[in-house]
Formats: structure tokens, C-alpha cells, sequence
């Protein structure tokens, strides 16, 4: 194996000085003399001061390669490197001296020796004044620095200083290089240098830092695009900053439908991810199985509302991570029973939180306070807290009392006992204005919302042939109107949004109601349905989408736009022949085989999610538009257990399913976008 070869040691003759040149100025010579560096103390410079690394022999053959690929960057560099400096550092006007002797252009007179001597006090005194003058200028000018300093440092840059180095404003501070710390010889760019101005210091510390790390790229690409604009896009920036500062909307979030991506969900697989458990925080404080799940109505509010069987609602901050809790409320005198027991409003801005009891509470997510209505809907008063607690026994004393009857609805008139509890509420998806209650008896009220007293303005009754109320209301959804996209309750939607209300019946019969006029425009019975066989109702997709109604046999009937559609003109009798048009089926979905108890549609209406908690692991997503089950999801390893409560966030990121363990479920749907966070393996 050759030896590495020795440096060649300079010979004494090659150390010889010439004449009127001083040893460390040679010294100095020696160190920058690149062409006697090897490769070796080339690779030591690279890595310790940053600069490039150049073979030797090959630094004047790359020396011009390297600059016409760089084109004017060096340019670009060296006007970075003096930004800093102001406009009085860089540039000066010549004015001359300051004082400047007067000279007498009279003539001298021979032999008047007063006249000289006049002539010369003259002179003194003018050199006096003059100097006097220089020296009050000098101090004026001096005292002035200080002031005009800042305002000249505002007007050469594009925004003022945030902070000022009084050090730097003094023009006779200097930096020594020698006697300071050591660190700073290397700043030297001559041997015996030693003191420099506090301007060229800050110059050669940035000279310094940028040759240890470099410009990126994407820096230089943005200054250079800089360099075009103008006051106005300065103004137009400044203007979109404090739009964001005085408001609480989402920086991220699209206002526009024209900014917003259309996800299409392929057929038979379905790219799904699970997250961390959405209460997976309190999940160790024993709070019973899930009874409602409901996902802040804004995509820009990534909240998540949990009730428990505890009688608590948590409002859970989805993040696909740690998912925190923001607020925990108790309402113990209020059972929480149906999927519509907890309910937010259209406009995000408030909850309400409802049950079998004829008063509700409200809850303000802005102030962060809670409201009591202790007279309800229908004017009922209670005084006192004891009469809150004692009103569970009393009423299931009255309702064994009454016996069957009241179980059915019978006899039920529209008000006065059969109405004292609510059992399923609904918004109006536009506005939030009218409130959709369903009681006893097969009675719907219309409550006023807007104005805020929560009232009762009209009713509706649904009868049916066998006598009674139908079995009861086993579902309500505001009808969508012509040219509505999106499904209802999110952001699409128009004022002809409350005009219709879909009610389902325990008979399994569908009610289409003019809100306006109070009558029903349309009534027809699902297919192959019959008496307490009606379960769940639910729509979506807007104007042209689906409805969907699970039965007690476990089948699920998907129906099209055609279920809903009433004429513009019918003004007809309440139940006449286009008023009785029983809708084609689309299809009857057969992949459960207990009575379903949870139906839900996504934002687009895409995804339908079919559960019933009677069985484990009974849940299926079915792709709407080919009416088939996804096939990849969910496997035998997914810890689904008995399904009490599903539901879609804003934009269908997340689905959330609610179990009897008291656990939510989180999954990420990938096709919708971001927001995946941290991944567990096991589906």
C-alpha cells in the first residue's frame, strides 16, 4: 500500500521577505494564497467556515461555469449584504469645509503699519467668529444625530426598526478585534487590523453568517419576487392581516364552493384509518354508553359533542391526535334518550339539549353558559329544583297508570299530557328559525325560534288508519328545495329550505307537511313495511338525493329524489291522487338482521352509515351511488362492539362511532382530506 506522501516543507529562500514588506503582512500572504492549499486543508476550510469546496487545480476552470449559472446572484448578494446599512453610511455630499478663513481681496497700502495691524485684528476676528460658527454647527449637527437617526432608519427600510442599539448611533464607536474576545479575529481581514466602526462590524458578522449557512433557495426565489411590488400589494397585505385579526373565523377555511375540492368515493374500498379515540380522556371515569354524537355543523369548529349515559354532554376538540376535552355539562334532571336529544343549531352558535320532559335547556358556546326553560314549549311552570328531580317518578307513576294506551299514543288530542315530553327536534336547516318537535299522540309542533321565547306556533297531527297517532314519530327531516346541494343542516341552503317536513311514523308511513298551510301535501308507506316496523328516518344530497328509512326487520330502503318531490301547484285536497304516489324503490339493503337504530349520511351524500346496537360489530358503510356495502371495512378485528351512535364531521374528515363501553371511535376518512394525525394499526 503506497505511502500517503509528505507535504513538500518550504525552503528557507521561499521564506525570504522582499524588502519594505513586513513578516506579517508575508505571514498573511502565506495563509490566503489558495494555489499552495492541498485537498486536505481545502475539505478543513468547507467544514469549518462553510465556504465551497474546490479541488485544487480546478477552481479557475468551475470559476466561470459556476458564474453563468448563477447569473446575477452575486449581484443579488452583495445588495443583500449592504441592506442593512442606511442611505448617510453609503452616500455623502461634498459641501466642503465647514470653516473656511475669509480672505480680504482689498489692497495693502505700503508703510501703514496701523493698517496692517487693523487689517490683521480684522482677520483674527473674522478666524474667531468663523470658528465659533464651525464649532456650534459641529455641536448642532452632533446633537441632531440621535434624533434623525430613526426617522432616516423608517424611510430606507420598508418598516421601522422594532429596536435600536443606542451603540449603534454614536458614529465614533468602535469594535476592537484584538483586545475583544477572541471569536472576533476572525472578522480581520488584515493581520494587524484592529479597531473598526460598529457599521462595518454588523457588516462583517452578516458576511460572516451567511457564508456558515447560505441562503436557501426558496429565500432567494421569494426576494427576488419582492423586488416587483409595489405600495399597493403592500397596502392589499396589510389589509388581509387585519381582516384575519378582527375575525374568529378559520384562516384555512373555504367560504367558497368554487374552493373546494370534489371528492368522488370509489366503489368497494374505502381508504379509512383509525385515530386516537375521541374520549379517550375520559374514558376512565365510568360514564356509561354513548347516547348522541353530534359534530359542530362548521367546518371551520372542529368540535365534537359527546352524551353519555351519566346525563353529561363533553364537547371533545378533534385534532386526529390527543383530541383534549373543552367542557364537561351535568343536567341530571334531563335524560338524554334519542339520536336528536342533543342538537346544535344551524348557525353553530348554541346547543340545545332536550328529552322526555316538557322543559329544555340551551347552552351558549360563545359565553359559555347554560339555560334552563322551565316553562317548555307548552307554558308549564316549575318553582324549584325539587320539582325538577321528583318529575321522573311522577311521571312514570302516570304513564303505568294510563297503560298501553298512552305507550301507542292513543287518545292523544295534540295537547295536554301526551305532549309533555319532546322526543325528536329538528332545526330548519337555513336559518335556524323554526324548530321541528315531535311529542306524543303523532302530533309535530312548530316552535318559534327566532324570537327567542321558544313557543309553540302551530301543530300538526299524523293519523292513520288503525286509530291513534301511527305508532308515534320515529323521525322528522326538513325537505330540501329545488336546486339545494349539499346535505341539510350543513352550509348550503335557502329560505324555500323551510316550506317541507318529512315525518316518519311507527307505521312505517311518510308524511310530507307544508310548513306555511299546515296540511300535508303527500303521504305514502315504505315498501314492505307494516305497524311498529318504522324505525329510523334520514335524508340527504340535497334537491336530487336520497332517503333512507331502517325497519325493525333490519332492512334498510333507499329511495330516490322522487320519495320527497311534491308539485309547486298541487292545490288539491290534503290526500289526493299525486298527493298518494307511492316513490320507486332504489333498493332495499339487506346487511343487518336486527332492528336499526342509527342512519346516517355524510356532507355529499356519498356514505351512508347503517347500525343497529341489538348485535355486535353491526355497522355498514354503503357507497350510495352504486347501493353497495364497502368491502374492505369493517373487518373481524374492528373493535366496533353494540353501535348506539354514528355521525359524520362537516366535511366527512372524520367519522365518530359511539358504543355501549362508553367509547367514540374515530376514524380518519383519507379521500376527504387532512387530518389524519396519529394512526393505530388494528381496524
Amino acid at each position: 500500500m503506497p505511502k500517503h506522501p509528505r507535504k513538500r516543507q518550504r525552503t528557507s529562500g521561499q521564506d525570504e521577505v522582499t524588502p519594505g514588506v513586513s513578516k506579517r503582512a508575508a505571514r498573511l500572504e502565506m495563509l490566503m494564497d489558495d494555489e499552495s492549499k492541498d485537498d486536505e486543508e481545502r475539505r478543513l476550510e468547507s467544514l469549518l467556515f462553510g465556504v465551497k469546496y474546490v479541488p485544487k487545480g480546478k477552481g479557475k476552470m468551475d470559476s466561470g461555469s459556476s458564474s453563468e449559472e448563477e447569473g446575477d446572484s452575486g449581484d443579488d448578494d452583495g445588495a443583500r449584504g449592504m441592506q442593512h446599512l442606511l442611505d448617510q453610511d453609503l452616500f455623502f455630499v461634498d459641501q466642503g469645509l465647514d470653516a473656511t478663513p475669509a480672505i480680504n481681496a482689498a489692497p495693502i497700502t505700503s508703510g501703514s503699519d496701523s493698517g496692517d495691524a487693523s487689517s490683521s485684528q480684522d482677520d483674527s476676528d473674522s478666524d474667531s467668529g468663523s470658528d465659533s460658527q464651525s464649532s456650534s454647527s459641529t455641536s448642532s449637527k452632533r446633537k441632531t444625530t440621535k434624533k434623525s437617526f430613526i426617522k432616516t432608519l423608517a424611510s430606507s427600510r420598508s418598516k421601522p426598526p422594532a429596536w435600536t442599539d443606542p451603540s449603534d448611533i454614536q458614529p465614533s464607536g468602535k469594535v476592537s478585534l484584538l483586545s475583544g474576545p477572541t471569536r472576533l479575529r476572525k472578522l480581520r481581514q488584515a493581520v494587524d487590523e484592529d479597531e473598526i466602526t460598529g457599521r462595518e462590524y454588523e457588516t462583517r458578522l452578516r458576511e460572516q453568517f451567511e457564508r456558515i449557512n447560505p441562503e436557501p433557495t426558496w429565500a432567494r426565489k421569494t426576494r427576488k419576487k419582492g423586488k416587483g411590488r409595489t405600495d399597493e400589494d403592500a397596502d392589499e397585505d396589510a389589509n388581509a392581516v387585519e381582516d384575519i385579526l378582527s375575525s374568529t373565523t378559520g384562516i384555512l377555511a373555504k367560504t367558497k364552493k368554487t374552493g373546494r375540492r370534489h371528492v368522488v368515493i370509489p366503489q368497494g374500498t374505502l381508504s379509512i384509518e383509525r385515530v386516537r379515540d375521541a374520549n379517550q380522556s375520559v374514558q376512565g371515569s365510568g360514564s356509561g354508553e354513548v347516547k348522541v354524537l353530534a359534530f359542530h355543523p362548521k367546518p371551520s369548529v372542529p368540535v365534537l359533542c359527546v352524551a353519555t349515559a351519566d346525563r353529561r354532554v363533553r364537547l371533545f376538540n378533534i385534532d386526529g391526535h390527543l383530541s383534549p376535552l373543552l367542557t364537561t355539562l351535568h343536567v341530571p334532571s334531563l335524560p338524554l334518550l334519542s339520536s336528536s336529544s342533543v342538537l346544535f343549531h344551524p348557525q353553530g352558535n348554541s346547543i340545545l339539549l332536550s328529552g322526555p320532559r316538557p322543559f329544555f335547556y340551551t347552552y351558549d358556546l360563545q359565553q359559555g353558559t347554560s339555560t334552563l326553560h322551565r316553562r317548555g314549549l307548552w307554558g308549564t311552570g316549575f318553582d324549584d329544583s325539587a320539582t325538577l328531580s321528583s318529575f321522573a317518578q311522577a311521571s312514570n307513576a302516570k304513564r303505568r297508570r294510563k297503560g298501553a294506551a298512552a305507550t301507542t299514543g292513543g287518545g292523544g288530542t295534540g295537547g295536554g299530557g301526551n305532549t309533555e315530553s319532546i322526543l325528536h327536534t329538528a332545526f330548519s336547516p337555513a336559518t335556524g328559525s323554526l324548530l321541528a318537535v315531535a311529542g306524543r299522540g303523532g302530533v309535530v309542533h312548530l316552535v318559534d325560534w327566532k324570537s327567542g321565547a321558544g313557543q309553540v306556533v302551530g301543530s300538526m297531527k299524523c293519523a292513520s288508519g288503525g286509530g291513534g297517532g301511527g305508532g308515534g314519530i320515529h323521525g322528522l327531516w326538513w325537505v330540501p328545495a329545488a336546486g339545494a346541494d349539499g346535505i341539510l343542516g350543513g352550509e348550503a341552503g335557502s329560505s324555500h329550505d323551510e316550506k317541507h317536513l318529512a315525518v316518519l311514523t311507527g307505521e312505517a308511513e311518510v308524511y310530507i307537511w307544508d310548513v306555511g298551510q299546515r296540511r300535508c301535501v303527500r303521504r305514502w308507506k315504505d315498501e314492505g313495511g307494516y305497524r311498529s316496523a318504522g324505525r329510523v328516518l334520514a335524508g340527504g344530497g340535497g334537491a336530487s338525493g336520497y332517503m333512507a328509512i331502517g325497519s325493525s326487520s333490519g332492512f334498510v330502503n333507499v329511495y330516490g329524489s322522487d320519495s320527497f318531490a311534491v308539485r309547486g301547484n298541487a292545490e288539491e285536497s290534503t290526500f289526493s291522487s299525486s298527493g298518494t304516489e307511492q316513490p320507486k324503490l332504489a333498493k332495499a339493503l339487506g346487511h343487518l338482521t336486527t332492528p336499526i337504530s342509527t342512519l346516517r349520511f355524510n356532507h355529499d351524500a356519498q356514505i351512508l352509515a347503517v347500525a343497529s346496537k341489538e348485535k355486535k360489530d353491526a355497522m355498514r358503510l354503503v357507497h350510495l351511488p352504486s347501493l353497495t356495502a364497502f368491502a374492505n371495512w369493517p373487518t373481524s378485528s374492528t373493535p366496533l362492539g353494540h353501535v348506539t351512535a354514528v355521525d359524520f364531521s362537516a366535511r366527512s374528515e372524520y367519522v365518530a362511532i359511539g358504543n355501549t363501553r362508553g367509547k367514540v371511535l374515530l376514524y380518519h376518512l383519507k379521500d376527504y382530506g387532512a387530518g389524519g394525525g396519529l394512526s393505530l394499526n388494528g381496524f
